[in-house]
């Protein structure tokens, strides 16, 4: 099958700068690198064509061939004589290109075993915490109990027995890589003896077998801070796994997770509630007391209120760890039926009904105005 025309394949221009070609592989082999996307055969062709375009435009030689003589010009495979790149000259140029591109974009030794003796910073941990709508409003401390890798004190974090010393891996000769090459690819792996440390631990640590850390469980003091919300994190500086070969620790994130209450229901500084009233309150009119979250409040109610009439008490909801001013309280009324009636009731109700009736449509507003609503429904053009 014939190759497609390189520069078609990095996506640039053929009077393309090196730092442009560059750029371009960057962005590709991002991508489509096997590393991330393990078993996708698609990417792997792609990685692998991307690699060899950029092998190939990036050496000047090789290039000022190719911009000559297409593909004939830097094919190994070429008759003698001609501008063939050759075995050796490609596999040399491309680890070179390889090392230097995967060092930037994978990290070096994280990803592909790199420089023994580097150090790294310990990984992030998150801790999820459940709080309840009423410590999340006031705020509190407690503690929190953590799994942890801790440096061992037996080895000192060597991972080597006392008395005894890591060794240079004779593999890798420290370096913690090794070097694959397959046909015209050479690729930089993890070294599989020291698995990219450099060092080889010929008598293993009794306490920690060799890790150099023990996992234990570590309690830490966590202060929530009043009007923290729902996701919000708390970073703990320096609390999460340690570092390798003497690098930082990672950070503990708590993030919060508040719990559904009973009564009110929080969006954002606001909290909003149901308030239930008796049906003679909401005729009659008055006055209604309640508890909140920050003490007692009452509402006036006017003479006829309507269930579903929302009541704003200003300065009454939450205080947010990055505002200036509480939110609101909004109080929906809820009128609530009269349920398991006497015979009595029940006769009293039927006579205030019929009262009501006889006065019309004057005391029901929002029924007279539904039944308007129906009738043009069935009301002619």
């Amino acid at each position: 099958m014939s190759k497609r025309d390189f520069y078609e394949v990095l996506g640039v221009a053929k009077n393309a700068s090196d730092e442009e070609i560059k750029k371009a592989y960057r962005k590709m082999a991002m991508k489509y690198h096997p590393d991330r996307n393990p078993g996708d055969k698609a990417s792997e062709e792609k990685f692998k064509e991307a690699k060899e375009a950029y092998e190939m435009l990036s050496d000047a030689q090789k290039r000022a061939a190719y911009d000559r003589f297409g593909h004939a010009g830097v094919d190994p495979n070429a008759a003698a004589g001609g501008f063939g790149a050759g075995g050796a000259g490609f596999n040399g140029g491309f680890a070179e290109a390889f090392g230097d591109i995967f060092g930037d974009i994978f990290g070096g030794a994280a990803r592909g075993g790199g420089r023994a003796g580097n150090a790294y910073r310990g990984a992030d941990l998150r801790y999820n915490m459940e709080i309840t709508l009423e410590q999340a409003v006031n705020g509190f401390t407690t503690d929190i109990r953590v799994p942890s890798w801790d440096p061992c004190e037996t080895c000192g974090g060597t991972g080597a027995k006392p008395g005894t010393k890591p060794k240079t891996c004779a593999t890798c000769n420290g370096s913690g890589a090794v070097r694959m090459s397959q046909g015209f690819f050479s690729i930089q792996q993890t070294c599989p003896t020291c698995h990219g440390s450099g060092k080889v631990i010929a008598e293993p640590c009794a306490s920690c077998h060799g890790e150099g850390r023990i996992k234990r469980n570590k309690v830490l003091e966590v202060a929530i801070p009043a009007g923290i919300d729902e996701g919000q994190r708390i970073r703990l500086s320096g609390k999460g796994e340690p570092g390798m070969n003497g690098g930082p620790p990672g950070d503990l994130y708590v993030e919060i997770r508040i719990k559904p209450h009973e009564v009110f229901q929080r969006d954002g500084d606001d909290l909003h509630c149901e308030v239930p009233v008796s049906f003679a309150t909401a005729a009659l009119g008055g006055e209604v007391e309640f508890a909140t979250l920050r003490g007692n409040v009452s509402i006036t109610l006017p003479e006829g209120t309507q269930s579903g009439k929302t009541f704003r008490l200003r300065g009454k909801g939450i205080k947010g760890v990055r505002s200036h001013n509480p939110g609101d309280l909004y109080c929906h009324v809820r009128v609530e039926t009269p349920v398991r009636l006497t015979e009595k009731q029940k006769k009293l109700l039927r006579e205030f009904d019929e009262a009501l009736n006889e006065g019309g449509t004057k005391h029901s507003p929002q029924t007279k105005s539904f039944m308007d609503k129906m009738k043009g429904f069935f009301t002619a053009d």
